[in-house]
C-alpha cells in the first residue's frame, strides 16, 4: 500500500520536503480519490475545515499517510532516546527546583528543542557525528518533556501527604507509584488520539507551536535557532556564575579546598554575596541603632518583605508574562501589608509552642500555614473551578460519537495498537490501585471507586488541552478530592492520592497528545513517540525522586529525616499548601478555624468568581487572575517580587522593540523564551549542585 501510494504521486510521499516546497499543489490519487488541500500560508500541510468537517476518519488518515507521513525517517533512534534520557533528567531536576519555590511546572518542550538542535548541529559541523533529523529532535522532546511533567506530584500531592500524615514516602514507593499511574495516563490517550488528532484534527496549541518550531529550525531558520541556542547558553552561564557567588557550598569549595583561604587568611565561613540584599542594610542598621522598617509594629522581615535578587525567579517572572505576574503581587501585597499585620495584631496569627517547648515566632511560613493558607486556597479553587465550568467548548461535543468509519485502520502498521490501551487500562489500573494500597492505606474500594471520575475528569483535561493548551488538572484533582472526601474524611491519604492520581494521570494522557501532534503534523510515527514519553516518564522519576530527598529532606548527623524540614523560606512549596490545605478542611472542617479566616474564605470565594466572570466576559481583557492571585498569597512575597521585576522588564523591552527583525525584538521578544531557560536552567542547576556539595563537603 505505501508503495503503490508513493509512485501515484508526482514525488515520493516520504519525501516531505520536496513535496512540500517544491510541488505544494501536486494532486495524490487514492482509493478514496482524495485531493491535496490548496496551499495554505503555513509551511506544514493541513487539511481544510471542510475536509476536516466532511471526511471521515479513513479518508483522513489515508491522506496524511500519503502526504505528510515521512516513511523510515529515524525517529526513536538510540542517539534519540539516549538524548531525550538526559536532556529529560537535567530540565526535570531544573523545573523540581522551580516547582518547589513557586508550585509552577515550567515547560521544558522547547528548550530541549533548542538543545538537541544546537548540540548535533554542532557535532555535525566537527565531523563527530550526523546532524538530528527533525523527527529524532521531535521525539527526543517528548522524551524530555514527558520527565518534566514527573515533578507534578512531588510539588503538590505526595509532598502534601507528608506534610499532612507527618510520614515520609520512600524513595522506591515514590518512582513505583508515579511511573504506574503515568503509565495509565499514557495507555488511556491513544484512544483520544484517534478522535481528538486524527479525526477531529484539533489544534493542540502548545504542541503545534512546537511543531511550527521544529520545521522552521530544520526547513530555513537554522541561523535563528542556533542564535537562541546561544543566548540560552550564555544567559546560564551567567545566571550560572551569580548563583555560584551566592551559594554557601560552592564558595566553600573555591575558598576552603581549592584555594586555601581559610588557612592563610584565618576565614571560618567562606564568604558569599547575599542575595537577600537589604541584609547589608540591616547588618549596617544593627550597628548604628538604625531604623528597622515595621507594618503595625511587626517586623517586615517577618512578614517575609525582603528585597531578593533570586536570577531564577526573574526568568520565571518572563515566562508568566505581566498579568499573571500583577495579580500575585497583588495577592502578596494585600496578604503580607495588609492582612497579616491585622491578623497579628488582633492575635490570629500568634508565636506557637513547639512540642519541645521551645517557642516558635511568628515568620512568612506561620503566617501561611495560621490564617492566610486558607483564604488563599479559597481563592485558587473556587477561581478554577469556575474558569474550568465556565468554558463551554471544552465540554461540547465531548462525548459525541466520531465520523462513521468504513472498517478499515490504513495506519495499523504505525499506531499503537488499541488493544494496548483496551488491555492495559484495566491492567494498569488493578496495579495502580493496589499500589495506592499498599503504600498509602487507601482502602480498596474507594481506590477502584476513583478510577471511573479520574478516566471522566482525564478525558475532559485532554479535550481542554485539544482546544487552549490549558490542563486543569488542578481543579480535576480538587473534584476527585472532594468527592473521596465525602466518603472518607477520616483518612487524608484517601482523598489525597486519588486526587493525585487524577492529576497524574489527566496531565499525561493531554500532554502525551500535545506533544503527538507536532508529530503528526511532521510525520512521525505515533507508536514511537508513545514508547518515548514512557521512556521519560522513567527518565524524569529516576532523576527527581532522589533529587528530591537532597534537596528537601536532608538526612540529620543520626541520618534521620524531617517532614518539618521540606517546607522553608527557600523553598515555600506553595503547591503542596494549597493541597494540605483542602485536606485539612475535609478532615476538620471549617468550624475549626479562626472566625476571621472563615470570614475570609467568604469574601475570597465571592472575590474568586467574580474575577473569573469578568475574565470570560471580556474574553480575557480583564487583567486580574483568581488563581494567580491566590498562589501570590502562599509564593514568598520576596519571589513574588522578583518574578514580577522579571515579568515587567520583558514587558517593557517587548513594547519598545515592536517592530520584527530589528535587533531588539529579536532579542527581547524572539529571545524571550531561551533568556529566561537560560536563567532557569543555569540558576536551577548551580543550586541543585549547591545541595549536593553541602553534603559531600560539609
Amino acid at each position: 500500500m505505501r508503495a503503490t501510494a508513493a509512485r501515484q504521486c508526482d514525488a515520493p510521499a516520504r519525501a516531505h520536503t520536496i513535496l512540500r516546497k517544491e510541488k505544494p499543489g501536486v494532486v495524490c490519487e487514492d482509493p478514496a480519490r482524495l485531493r491535496l488541500p490548496a496551499p495554505t500560508p503555513m509551511a506544514l500541510l493541513q487539511l481544510t475545515e471542510d475536509q476536516i468537517r466532511t471526511w471521515n476518519r479513513e479518508q483522513k488518515d489515508q491522506w496524511w499517510l500519503q502526504n505528510v507521513f515521512r516513511g523510515d525517517m529515524p525517529q526513536l533512534t538510540i542517539r534519540s532516546a539516549l538524548t531525550g534520557f538526559l536532556l529529560g533528567g537535567v530540565l526535570a531536576a531544573t523545573a523540581l527546583y522551580i516547582g518547589a519555590k513557586t508550585g509552577i511546572s515550567i515547560g521544558v518542550g522547547l528548550t530541549s528543542v533548542i538543545l538537541a538542535f544546537a548540540l548535533y548541529r554542532i557535532m555535525a559541523g566537527i565531523g563527530i557525528a550526523k546532524d538530528f533529523t527533525i523527527l529524532e529532535n521531535n521525539c527526543t522532546q517528548s522524551i524530555a518533556t514527558a520527565a518534566g511533567y514527573m515533578i507534578g506530584p512531588m510539588i503538590s500531592s505526595l509532598a502534601a501527604y507528608m506534610l499532612v500524615t507527618g510520614k515520609i514516602i520512600p524513595a522506591w514507593h515514590m518512582i513505583v507509584w508515579m511511573c504506574v499511574v503515568s503509565i495509565i495516563g499514557v495507555l488511556l490517550a491513544f484512544p483520544m488520539k484517534r478522535r481528538f488528532i486524527n479525526d477531529e484534527q484539533l489544534p493542540f496549541p502548545e504542541g503545534r507551536a512546537s511543531g511550527v518550531v521544529l520545521d522552521a529550525l530544520y526547513t530555513g531558520a537554522a541561523a535563528a535557532g542556533m542564535f537562541k541556542a546561544r543566548l540560552l547558553g550564555y544567559t546560564a552561564l551567567a545566571a550560572g556564575a551569580y548563583q555560584a557567588l551566592i551559594s554557601d557550598g560552592w564558595m566553600k569549595l573555591l575558598q576552603f579546598k581549592l584555594l586555601r583561604m581559610d588557612q592563610w587568611l584565618g576565614l571560618k565561613e567562606p564568604w558569599v554575596f547575599h542575595e537577600r540584599l537589604d541584609t547589608y542594610y540591616y547588618a549596617a542598621a544593627a550597628k548604628v541603632n538604625g531604623y528597622i522598617p515595621t507594618i503595625l509594629g511587626t517586623d517586615i522581615r517577618q512578614l517575609g518583605l525582603r528585597l531578593t535578587l533570586d536570577v531564577a525567579m526573574l526568568g520565571v517572572g518572563g515566562l508568566m508574562g505581566i498579568a499573571v505576574a500583577v495579580s500575585c503581587m497583588l495577592g502578596a501585597f494585600i496578604n503580607f501589608v495588609v492582612l497579616a499585620p491585622m491578623m497579628i495584631q488582633l492575635g490570629d496569627i500568634a508565636p506557637r509552642v513547639a512540642p519541645s517547648g521551645a517557642t516558635i515566632p511568628i515568620s512568612r511560613a506561620e503566617i501561611v500555614n495560621q490564617w492566610s493558607l486558607w483564604w488563599g486556597v479559597t481563592m485558587m479553587v473556587v477561581g478554577s473551578l469556575v474558569s474550568l465550568f465556565g468554558r463551554p467548548e471544552i465540554f461540547k461535543g465531548l462525548f459525541k460519537r466520531s465520523a462513521k468509519e468504513n472498517g478499515t485502520d490504513v495506519l495499523r502498521h504505525i499506531e499503537l495498537p488499541l488493544w494496548v490501551s483496551f488491555v492495559g487500562v484495566p491492567l494498569f489500573s488493578v496495579i495502580g490501585a493496589w499500589v495506592t494500597h499498599a503504600f498509602f492505606g487507601v482502602p480498596w474500594l474507594l481506590a477502584f471507586i476513583s478510577l471511573p471520575l479520574i478516566f471522566v475528569l482525564s478525558v475532559i483535561c485532554t479535550n481542554s488541552m485539544a482546544l487552549t493548551s490549558w490542563t486543569p488538572t488542578g481543579s480535576m484533582s480538587k473534584i476527585t478530592q472532594f468527592t473521596m472526601g465525602a466518603i472518607d474524611r477520616t483518612n487524608p491519604a484517601s482523598n489525597l492520592i486519588p486526587a493525585a492520581m487524577t492529576a497524574e494521570i489527566a496531565a499525561n494522557s493531554a500532554n502525551l497528545l500535545s506533544d503527538i501532534k507536532p508529530g503528526y503534523m511532521l510525520g512521525g510515527k505515533p507508536r514511537q513517540q508513545a514508547i518515548g514519553h514512557v521512556i521519560g516518564i522513567f527518565a524524569g522519576a529516576l532523576a527527581c525522586v532522589p533529587l528530591f530527598f537532597l534537596l528537601f529532606l536532608p538526612a540529620d548527623t543520626n541520618g534521620v529525616r524531617h517532614v518539618e524540614a521540606m517546607v522553608s523560606d527557600q523553598f515555600a512549596f506553595p503547591a503542596a499548601l494549597q493541597w494540605k490545605g483542602v485536606a485539612e478542611i475535609i478532615a476538620k472542617g471549617v468550624t475549626a478555624l479562626p472566625y476571621s479566616a472563615i470570614v475570609s474564605m467568604i469574601v475570597a470565594a465571592f472575590a474568586a468568581a467574580a474575577i473569573e466572570i469578568a475574565r470570560m466576559a471580556t474574553r480575557g481583557r480583564f487583567g486580574l487572575s483568581a488563581v494567580s492571585i491566590g498562589l501570590g498569597v502562599v509564593l514568598p512575597p520576596e519571589a513574588t517580587f522578583a518574578m514580577f521585576v522579571g515579568a515587567l522588564l520583558f514587558w517593557i523591552m517587548g513594547r519598545r522593540h515592536k517592530t520584527a527583525g530589528t535587533p531588539g525584538h529579536n532579542f527581547w521578544v524572539e529571545g524571550l523564551e531561551p533568556i529566561c531557560a537560560g536563567l532557569i536552567s543555569g540558576a536551577a542547576l548551580m543550586g541543585i549542585g549547591n545541595a549536593i556539595l553541602n553534603v559531600l563537603v560539609g
